[in-house]
């Protein structure tokens, strides 16, 4: 074998080598894709439903943002998560039971949520529906709303950091570099909490924490 033809035989490999490496990179980074059970932790997304009614969910004709209903954090979603980036569309079973909806009725505030979260990213956490959709509960339950959230009776102004200190008092254990707060519009969207894969406790999430939207003021719409 000549010099030249080996040169260019080497040069062929390793092109090959960071076209297939592309795939995997693309997962890390949340580009789609994943294995089923492999990842770091995850984020529980707590959604404040009155902004996101106000922004999206009226136009849209969501059940949860029908009149009375007096939302204020709901899930949006249980997320499996790497270090950076994270799993979707796993190509697990997208099929979600009716045993399994029962699972997430109460958790999630409509049905058709529950199902997207599954496809999404419930088939990523290796767990079959009706189990993911209680591990969604067990973190919800291990959750405590603060009061002056849960309180709120009328449309005021605060700040991302107000929010996040005001879940920590609320949730021994939990420090800012846990959790982020997200906004849409200047409005609070949502509040996402890291917990370890097992659920029993939280944990430092770098990236996540980096997401967060840091200057205020922000509004928070009252439930209707």
């Amino acid at each position: 074998m000549t010099t030249a033809l080996r040169t260019a035989l080497l040069a062929m490999a390793g092109l090959l080598l960071a076209v297939s490496s592309q795939p995997a990179e693309a997962q890390r980074r949340g580009g789609g894709g994943g294995t089923p059970g492999e990842f770091d932790f995850y984020v529980l997304a707590l959604s404040w439903s009155p902004n996101y009614c106000e922004t999206r969910g009226d136009r849209r004709g969501s059940r949860q943002c029908e009149p009375g209903r007096n939302l204020g954090f709901v899930v949006h979603g249980l997320w499996p998560q790497y270090e950076r980036g994270f799993p979707s569309e796993c190509g697990a079973e997208r099929f979600v039971p009716r045993a399994a909806l029962d699972e997430a009725a109460g958790v999630f505030p409509e049905e058709g949520l529950a199902r997207h979260q599954w496809r999404r990213h419930g088939t990523c956490s290796g767990l079959a529906p009706s189990a993911f959709f209680r591990a969604v509960r067990t973190a919800r339950e291990r959750i405590t709303i603060p009061e002056a959230l849960t309180a709120l009776d009328r449309t005021g102004e605060t700040t991302p950091l107000a929010i996040e200190r005001a879940f920590v008092d609320a949730n021994p254990g939990l420090r800012t570099d846990m959790m982020s707060v997200q906004c849409r519009q200047g409005a609070l969207q949502e509040v996402r909490i890291c917990f370890s894969r097992d659920l029993r406790s939280f944990r430092p999430c770098p990236e996540v924490d980096r997401r967060a939207c840091r200057f205020g003021p922000i509004r928070v719409s009252a439930p209707r």
